[in-house]
C-alpha cells in the first residue's frame, strides 16, 4: 500500500484507490476483446484515480498503447514508462513539436492544419515522426470529416511521416440501441478501409460492451476499467474507489429547526446529527444534499445507511444518526460515502450527473491511499 502526503490525521477524508481491482478490469475487458489490443486511458488524472498510480497498475497488468488528453499529462507518463505508445487526444497546439520529437509522443491529429503543421515540423527536423489520425464520424467535437480522409487516403505516400493509427469516437454507444451508433460503426468501417495496414481504433468502454464488431485493432476502454458504470443495460466491474469522511461532531437539532445553508430542510422529529468533514471543495456535488422536498444522497457509518440532511456545504454536511446508538458515531469515526454497496453511479445519479464527473471531481484534499 502506498499513501499520499497529506496525513491522516490531517484531513477530512480517506480516499482508498484498489489498484489490485483497476488492473483486474483491465484485464478483463482485455480478455474479452481479444485478439484486438486493449489500450489504458489515463486522461484527467486517471479518472481521478491517480495517474502515476494507475499507470503503473496497467503496464504491470499489460497494457503497451496509453492514451492522454494533453501534453502535460503524457510528459508525466512517458517520464514513468519509456517503453509506451503514448497518444494525445486533443491534438496538436502550435509551437509543441519539440516535445512530441523529445519524448516520444504521438499527436492524434484531428483538423487539416494540424496535419499541416506536423507535415511542416518533420520536414524542419529532418525526421518523419509518427501520428494518429482522428476521424469524425458523428460526434462533432474533434478530426477530420469524411472528405478530408479520402484526400489524406489518397496522398498518403505524400504525406510526410507515418499514420500509425485511425480512429473515431462514440457519441451515444452509451444509450442501447441509439441509431447514432450504428451509423457511426458503418462510417468507421469505410474510413478504416481507406487506410490498409494502418490499426484502427473506435471503441470507448460502451463501444466494448456492445460486441466485437465494434473492436478493430485496439479498443480505449475508460470508465468500465474505473469500476463505473459504461453502458447502461450492463453492470459496472469492480468497484475502484472508496470514498470515507471524518465525522466531526454530533449534535441534536429540535422539531422545527433547520439545518444547514438556506433551511433547506426542517426537523420533522427530534434529530441528531453527525456533522461530516467534506463538501464541495472535495468533489462532493451540491446536488446531493437533502431538503424537505427531495432526499439527498447517503452514507453508511457503523453498516447502517443514514440519510443526508440540508444542503452540501464547501466543506461539510449533514447526516441523521437518530437510529444509531449513541457510541456508533463518535467524532474522529469514519462515515462511508462511496463503497460498501454505494457505488460512484448511486452518487452520481442523485447528483443528477454521471459516474464519470463524481471521479474526475475527487477532491485533492483526502489522504489517498493506493491498495494492491
Amino acid at each position: 500500500m502506498t499513501e499520499a502526503s497529506i496525513p491522516l490525521n490531517e484531513a477530512g477524508g480517506r480516499l482508498t484507490i484498489d489498484l489490485k481491482a483497476l488492473a483486474e478490469n483491465y484485464q478483463e475487458i482485455a480478455a474479452r476483446v481479444a485478439p484486438a489490443a486493449c489500450a489504458a486511458v489515463l486522461k484527467g488524472d486517471a479518472y481521478g484515480t491517480g495517474l502515476t498510480q494507475a499507470a503503473t497498475a496497467f503496464w504491470q497488468a499489460g497494457a503497451r498503447s496509453f492514451f492522454v488528453a494533453l501534453l502535460s499529462e503524457a510528459r508525466e507518463l512517458r517520464n514513468l514508462l519509456p517503453q509506451a505508445e503514448i497518444f494525445v487526444l486533443n491534438g496538436l497546439f502550435p509551437g509543441t513539436g519539440e516535445i512530441y520529437r523529445e519524448f516520444d509522443l504521438r499527436p492524434v491529429l484531428g483538423s487539416p492544419a494540424q496535419i499541416a503543421h506536423w507535415q511542416e515540423f518533420c520536414e524542419a527536423c529532418g525526421t518523419a515522426l509518427p501520428a494518429a489520425l482522428h476521424v469524425d464520424t458523428g460526434m462533432n467535437r474533434l478530426g477530420v470529416t469524411a472528405t478530408d480522409a479520402v484526400n489524406i487516403a489518397e496522398g498518403l505516400d505524400e504525406l510526410g511521416f507515418p499514420l500509425v493509427l485511425v480512429m473515431s469516437h462514440f457519441a451515444c454507444a452509451d444509450e442501447p440501441g441509439h441509431p447514432l451508433t450504428a451509423r457511426q460503426l458503418e462510417d468507421f468501417r469505410a474510413v478504416a478501409a481507406l487506410f490498409p495496414g494502418i490499426r484502427a481504433s473506435l471503441a470507448n468502454s460502451a463501444g466494448v460492451l456492445s460486441g466485437p464488431e465494434m473492436h478493430f485493432d485496439l479498443v480505449r476502454p475508460g470508465i468500465a476499467v474505473y469500476g463505473a458504470r459504461a453502458k447502461a443495460d450492463v453492470e459496472p466491474l469492480r468497484p475502484v474507489v472508496r470514498l470515507e469522511l471524518r465525522i466531526v461532531q454530533t449534535r441534536d437539532v429540535h422539531e422545527g429547526e433547520s439545518v444547514g445553508y438556506g433551511a433547506a430542510q426542517i426537523m420533522e422529529r427530534p434529530t441528531r446529527i453527525a456533522i461530516l468533514s467534506g463538501g464541495y471543495a472535495d468533489g462532493i456535488p451540491r446536488l446531493v444534499g437533502s431538503s424537505n422536498a427531495r432526499r439527498g444522497a447517503e452514507v453508511i457509518i457503523a453498516g447502517r445507511r443514514c440519510p443526508m440532511v440540508g444542503r452540501i456545504s464547501m466543506d461539510l454536511m449533514a447526516v441523521d444518526v437518530t437510529d444509531l446508538p449513541e457510541e456508533d458515531v463518535v467524532p474522529g469515526g469514519w462515515a462511508t460515502l462511496l463503497g460498501d454497496g454505494l457505488e460512484v453511479d448511486d452518487l452520481a445519479s442523485q447528483a443528477q450527473t454521471i459516474g464519470y464527473e463524481v471521479l474526475t471531481s475527487l477532491g485533492r484534499r483526502y489522504h489517498r491511499r493506493w491498495t494492491y
